[in-house]
């Protein structure tokens, strides 16, 4: 799994790429803070079995997010941190901008 990050200098938006190995999976979306928890918009599935999808994600702030990978909530392992979320009884993934 990989984060990768862009700060724009034009605005305050840094480009977020996620990007997770899951050959076997159909379908995986990101869910989050920065897109009001929605999976409905799935990532694209490269050749090799990467899904992967680009954000403009606001800066200077924190947001928590999961994988959601064939329905199945998942955490970024190279997330920047974790926090615990009493809705989820389970800790996030946090992207830190």
């Amino acid at each position: 799994m990989a984060l990768t990050k862009k700060f724009l200098k034009t605005k305050p938006v840094c480009k977020v790429t996620f990007a997770i190995a899951a050959a076997e999976a159909d379908t995986v979306a990101v869910a989050g803070d920065f897109n009001n928890w929605d999976t409905t918009r799935p990532l694209k599935k490269l050749k090799n079995g990467t899904f992967k999808g680009t954000f403009d994600i606001p800066t200077e702030k924190s947001y928590e997010f999961k994988y959601v990978v064939d329905g199945e909530w998942v955490n970024e392992e190279a997330a920047d941190g974790y926090q615990w979320n009493d809705y989820a009884a389970a800790e996030n993934s946090v992207l830190e901008l």
